[in-house]
């Protein structure tokens, strides 16, 4: 209530500057109208004010101002926007509550990312600077008739500069903390009459943020750089063409998650009245009853904790070897620096882009243009890094724990262990020689994509007019997600040992070898890891068009309809981990090679823009549109399938928004000020939000409402000083629907339990059942039959209420009713990472001293608590952060020169973004994404 009392406030006083700044125009005619912006959100060059949608724009001195350096930054100047690294190699740009929290290498982002109108579904918003941009356009709400691929969010269109006819030249040099290095520059060279060529680059080196303790080097560093060339030939007044080579390049120690958290799980002290066995039997019982971290709130004391590594698949490995006595971090704490790592090795991060594109307009006619856009890009990412960024307190027993899985095979505490792994060392090829656990992960991604768009566009005098075309999209992408531990390794080199058919540990062929990888880059050969691997292909065209009538001179209705075919096939690879055999596995039984879905769906929007002539304005556009945004469904990653583990769909749904809007956009008090106003109303079918389950990413569909609001202004109130100001309110609901929290399954019931499965999945059964199961495992002296709870052994009581709702989907060894967990209500929650409030507030002030200018600038952006997932559980409840970025820049025109300083978060908020639950095998540690610490420096450029 505070906050809406505050902004009430503020728009009051705003009213009544403006209301005075009024009186003082009626005196005289103001000098210093806002500039005009053009923009094409409408696929054809127009004033922003004279656009009948929600779009921001930033030209490159704008950015340069605020500081938006990239992609990331948007978030801090466009309403109702946020923006979060993803846990692999994405990231979520949302708009308006809509954005991408699905994990699917067949999915598609709810926000399109353009470049030069161009689709880009591989792209490197999250990396990449802004440099030698015309302007950033950021369009709000679905796109479901002229851009691209379609896209329910909004879109993000980069526009490069274009060759022109005179020469120019820039170059621009920075130096900042961090021993921050940026180096940009321009030069246009005119080559003739017809030809024109542009060359622009841009270099960014600086230390890392933090530091890896254990290498002592710096972790989180940058160093990248992007080229590019554009020619235009324009040989007659009717055709004019471009093509631009675009290239980026990173190669660094960008940690690709931010810190992991967790408040560790030691598991409970009885089950049921029930305690455990004595020594080393009862840690282990003890163990198989954690989840790995406690489900509690991000800012609790003790979230810098460690994982219990015995809730993990690695840890559950080392205690079947008799590797790891216990919890391999026990007592371990992080450090409490949340840029520093602990890390056996420095992350690797690294990206490669080349995009091509070619553009040309041909007049048809005096009033028919004809525009052909085609762009081809190629697209690398590799990255690399320790799982858990922190390194165990316990190392490996030199001497088998007794109690494993091989206590009973002759000579193997004696012989067979200590010859494998002398000293208590698991010589793994992709993690190295350790005498302690060690875990590491690779995302990685390969695409190709080619896309052609047609389009003819007209521009008659009469009432009216079209823009009508159609674009074709393919895109090929393949890329792995590894995850490899070296107790896994062990296990299995034990295993292949154990049968002198293999011919040795390492084998890679034999009757029961599990593959071992000889090489330190995993190249899927082995199957002593975890490698999701689907390559994937997608072919899309649609047929587009709108229709306009010009009703009367200030009226105008839109009609706009896109019909659209999606085909995606990805392979059908299982996961291979720990089955017999080597290289790429095949699908699971009964399932097809390929797997594949296609939709057809038809969308548009309706609507119309209005310039009434006002008394109390100098210019205005109403407009009200009805839109149906659309995107594509897909296919869920490939699941490891085994015992205790239930896969979930191999498909979800495609979502579906249809949206209702209003909003106006005025030039008031001799335009000096620009005041645009909005609301809309969503009706969200089928939003696509990802959970991982058993080792495999399963994207639900559930529907949601969102209203909303957004208020942008500019205002020159006297010559030199310009304020603006970006307000957005968001109100998200999720309709009926209910979903199991894998964070906790049991929802706190006391009389429910959970257990650990013989693959480290979670399972619910009711307490008094886990009570006897440990009973027996007791009784029987054999602690791992506890792994048998989450299987079940025959349908018996399927779909039984065994408590709190959580449905039994059979029985145990144990006579016992295994569940999934309890479902959970949403209805109501708000959508992750969609706040309430975003505010952006700025002030410009620019002074002149003879041929000097002086401009200083800062900027204050707001944005209210959210949550990170649909549970809205207190685990998911991330605080409203702030950010305050200064600017001074001193600049004389006539001689070139600007020379400016700087500081980014000047408060050095260190603002939680989003967070990534992991899956249950990995003992459900959160991952962490912050926003960038406190920078300043300084910078020089030089204008030709």
């Amino acid at each position: 209530m505070k906050l809406k009392h505050s902004l009430l406030m503020s728009g009051a006083c705003m009213v009544a500057m403006a209301s005075a700044t009024g009186a003082q125009a009626q005196q005289g005619q103001s000098t210093n109208t806002i500039e005009e912006l053009v923009v094409t959100a409408q696929k054809k060059e127009e004033s922003l004010q004279d656009v009948p949608i929600a779009v921001s724009a930033f030209d490159q001195n704008a950015l340069e101002k605020a500081k938006i350096d990239g992609g990331p930054n948007l978030v801090l100047a466009v309403p109702n926007v946020n923006f979060s690294k993803g846990n692999f190699t994405g990231y979520n740009f949302q708009i308006r509550g809509i954005g991408s929290k699905l994990v699917a290498g067949s999915g598609d982002a709810g926000t399109g990312i353009h470049l030069n109108n161009a689709p880009l579904i591989a792209n490197n918003l999250f990396e990449t600077e802004f440099y030698d941009v015309e302007r950033v356009e950021v369009l709000r709400g679905p796109q479901g008739t002229l851009y691209g691929r379609n896209a329910t969010g909004g879109v993000v269109n980069l526009i490069t500069a274009k060759p022109t006819d005179t020469f120019q030249g820039n170059i621009r040099a920075e130096y900042g903390n961090y021993n921050t290095q940026k180096l940009r520059g321009m030069v246009n060279l005119p080559l003739g009459d017809k030809f024109a060529l542009r060359l622009a680059g841009s270099m960014l080196k600086r230390d890392g943020f933090g530091k890896n303790i254990v290498t002592g080097n710096d972790a989180d560093d940058r160093d990248l750089f992007g080229t590019r060339a554009s020619l235009a030939f324009n040989p007659t007044d009717r055709f004019r063409s471009w093509v631009v080579w675009d290239h980026f390049e990173e190669d660094d120690n960008r940690s690709r998650i931010g810190k992991q958290f967790c408040t560790k799980d030691n598991g409970p002290n009885t089950v049921g009245g029930v305690g455990f066995s004595a020594g080393g039997a009862g840690v282990i019982e003890r163990g198989l009853f954690s989840q790995g971290c406690q489900a509690v709130g991000l800012y609790t004391p003790g979230m810098l904790g460690t994982v219990n590594s015995q809730a993990t698949l690695g840890g559950l490995f080392g205690t079947y070897a008799g590797f790891q006595t216990g919890d391999a971090y026990a007592g371990k704490v992080q450090t409490p620096n949340i840029r520093d790592i602990e890390s056996t090795f420095d992350p690797i991060y690294k990206s490669k882009t080349d995009i091509y594109q070619f553009n040309a307009e041909f007049d048809v006619s005096d009033n028919i243009t004809m525009n052909w856009l085609t762009a081809f890009t190629t697209y690398k990412l590799t990255t690399r890094q320790d799982y858990n960024r922190y390194t165990p307190s316990v190392p490996f027993n030199t001497t088998p724990n007794p109690i494993n899985l091989f206590a009973a095979v002759p000579g193997y505490a004696t012989a067979i262990y200590p010859s494998l792994f002398p000293g208590g060392v698991i010589n793994d090829p992709q993690n190295g020689r350790f005498n302690r656990f060690t875990t590491s992960d690779i995302s990685s991604g390969y695409t190709t994509q080619w896309s052609h768009e047609i389009r003819f566009q007209s521009d008659f005098d009469g009432p009216f007019n079209f823009n009508v075309g159609g674009i074709f999209t393919r895109f090929q992408g393949t890329g792995d997600y590894y995850v490899m531990f070296n107790t896994g390794t062990g296990f299995y080199q034990l295993n292949n040992a154990l049968d002198p058919r293999n011919g040795g540990p390492n084998c890679v062929a034999g009757p029961t070898c599990v593959a071992i990888d000889p090489n330190k880059d995993p190249t899927r050969l082995g199957h002593n890891y975890y490698d999701a691997y689907g390559p994937y292909d997608l072919t899309s065209y649609a047929a587009f068009g709108e229709l306009y009538w010009q009703m009367s001179e200030n009226f105008k209705w839109t009609a706009g309809l896109r019909y659209t075919v999606d085909k995606k096939d990805v392979e059908n690879h299982a996961v291979n981990l720990g089955t017999p055999g080597s290289g790429v596995s095949g699908p699971l039984p009964g399932t097809p090679a390929n797997l594949k879905v296609s939709f057809k769906e038809t969308t548009g929007r309706f609507g119309f823009d209005w310039k009434p002539d006002l008394a109390f304005t100098d210019e205005t556009l109403v407009y009200a549109f009805y839109s149906r945004g659309y995107k594509a469904g897909g296919l869920n990653s490939p699941c490891s399938g085994g015992a205790g583990v239930i896969c979930g769909p191999p498909t979800f749904k495609p979502e579906f928004i249809n949206s209702y809007e209003i909003g106006t956009k005025n030039a008031i008090l001799d335009g000096t000020m620009t005041l645009n106003l909005g609301a809309f109303h969503y009706d969200y079918k089928g939003y696509q939000i990802s959970k991982i389950v058993n080792r495999a990413s399963t994207n639900e569909n559930i529907d949601a409402k969102v209203n909303g609001a957004e208020f942008e202004s500019v205002w020159q109130p006297v010559d030199g000083l310009r304020l603006n100001a970006a307000i957005g309110y968001l109100d998200t609901e999720i309709q009926s629907t209910s979903s199991i929290d894998t964070f906790n399954r049991t929802q706190s019931n006391p009389a429910l339990t959970l257990v650990k499965s013989s693959a480290a999945s979670n399972c619910v059964v009711t307490t008094a059942a886990a009570a006897t199961a440990l009973s027996i495992a007791k009784a029987t002296g054999n602690p791992f039959a506890l792994t048998a709870v989450c299987t079940t052994v025959s349908t018996a009581g399927a779909g039984t209420n065994i408590g709190s709702g959580a449905i039994a989907t059979g029985t145990n060894a144990f006579g016992g009713l295994v569940s999934d967990g309890v479902p959970v209500n949403l209805a109501g929650n708000p959508l992750p990472n969609a706040p309430h409030w975003t505010i952006s507030l700025g002030a410009q002030y620019t002074m002149e001293f003879g041929d000097w200018s002086a401009t200083m600038r800062g900027d204050y952006y707001h944005q209210t608590e959210s949550v990170t997932r649909i549970w809205n559980s207190v685990p998911d409840r991330v605080k409203g952060w702030d950010n305050v970025n200064l600017t001074l820049t001193v600049e004389n025109k006539d001689m070139g020169i600007e020379i400016a300083g700087f500081m980014k978060n000047a408060t050095n908020e260190k603002a939680i973004t989003d967070t990534y639950l992991t899956d249950d095998s990995s003992g459900l540690f959160q991952n962490v994404f912050y926003t960038e610490p406190r920078t300043y420096g300084i910078s020089i450029t030089k204008r030709w």
